[in-house]
């Protein structure tokens, strides 16, 4: 079957013809949920953020924290002076508190930023991450982490030597119907999760930073990809043990001379669960993600900023036959809420001295994973 945009997300992942790439790199921890903390009257200082980079992103970064009752922002840093002032305005920070690029260093003298929050492209995160721990500020990461794991590594190092936090923005960690999925599924509703299946992804524009490697690091699994990468690790709460990969780019418009537009991959995990994931730049996949275990399925309808579904059913007791509960929750929430949990999660740690409970080695994590899924599909990083 020719790999196009109409068969690319029907195409099975067990016709996958390259062999196994076993993923054997040294692990870092998984991190595990932060544990219940104890009542205690609520902090009454909002964390003040300086905010880096004011792309797409951003916008939705900034609108949440608008909303947040723990959280304010205080600064910001950009190359756009007069996009800068324009945003600073809407979000009453002072025009002093405006830094670009050369003069960022200088946050260290501004009392106002206790964190920033890196919404660079890909290949810039290590950079703003190591230079904001050097000047004594918290960090919240986008994610990919960064373009290489050597890299994440570094961004954890300087993090821990300064002795500040670091945290990777995986939002959907915070919001609550994935909480509730992660519930059934740890509480073992569905049993062993034996398969797992994930897509993510869009039509990119042409022009577009994160079609170059310089920038963006790889193609749509450095951006749609680290999604389902995450997800798995989180979902069966394990490290993957190998990789099976193939990329395409049957869409010769010019858009793609750089990085590759599709990529497949399995994923297989220590209990024998295998995954399907698929990332693309020049199919509508949209999002979503599924599980199956022998006495139950969820489905994740949606992973966007719009909204999730959850569907599924499991079964009232672990027997082939049994009566089985019915799954059907829809969020309400929208954009921005998404990033208002996000960031207070991490202003919440930030003042009661908390482990995020996406740390660096998260991020480390699926960059290692994104690496094996490369080497797998035989293409240099």
């Amino acid at each position: 079957m020719p790999l196009s945009r109409r068969n690319f997300a029907k195409l099975s992942a067990l016709g996958l013809a390259a062999q196994w790439t076993p993923h054997s790199f040294a692990q870092p921890a998984m991190p595990q949920p932060s544990p219940t903390q104890p009542a205690s009257q609520p902090s009454t200082r909002r964390v003040g953020y300086a905010v880096i980079g004011l792309g797409r992103i951003a916008t939705h970064f900034l609108a949440g924290t608008a909303q947040s009752s723990q959280s304010k922002i205080t600064a910001l840093v950009s190359g756009h002076r007069e996009k800068a002032e324009r945003i600073a305005a809407q979000y009453s920070v002072p025009t002093s508190s405006i830094y670009d690029y050369e003069n960022f260093d200088s946050i260290a003298a501004n009392p106002a930023v206790d964190a920033v929050y890196v919404a660079l492209p890909n290949s810039m995160h290590a950079e703003y991450t190591i230079r904001a721990a050097r000047a004594g500020k918290h960090v919240l990461c986008e994610k990919p982490m960064d373009v290489t794991s050597a890299q994440c590594r570094r961004m954890i190092d300087a993090c821990r030597a300064a002795r500040v936090k670091l945290m990777v923005a995986y939002r959907l960690h915070y919001e609550p119907t994935h909480l509730h999925a992660i519930e059934l599924i740890r509480a073992g509703k569905l049993g062993t999760l034996g398969s797992l299946d994930a897509n993510h992804g869009g039509n990119i524009r042409a022009g577009e930073w994160r079609l170059t490697k310089a920038l963006g690091g790889g193609g749509p699994m450095f951006d749609h990809g680290v999604y389902s990468l995450n997800l798995f690790r989180w979902l069966t709460n394990q490290e993957p043990t190998g990789f099976q990969a193939m990329t395409s780019t049957p869409d010769r418009d010019g858009r793609f001379t750089e990085v590759e537009e599709n990529v497949q991959y399995l994923a297989r995990f220590p209990s024998g669960a295998i995954a399907s994931g698929a990332a693309s730049y020049g199919v509508e996949l949209g999002g979503y993600w599924r599980v199956h275990g022998p006495w139950g399925w969820l489905q994740m309808n949606s992973l966007t900023y719009q909204g999730q579904h959850l569907i599924g059913h499991y079964a009232t007791e672990p027997v082939i036959g049994a009566p089985t509960i019915e799954v059907d929750l829809a969020s309400s929430e929208r954009d921005p809420m998404q990033f208002t949990r996000q960031v207070d999660h991490f202003s919440d740690c930030i003042l009661r001295d908390r482990t995020p409970d996406t740390p660096g080695e998260t991020g480390l994590a699926d960059q290692l994973a994104l690496e094996a899924v490369y080497r797998s599909a035989g293409i240099a990083l």
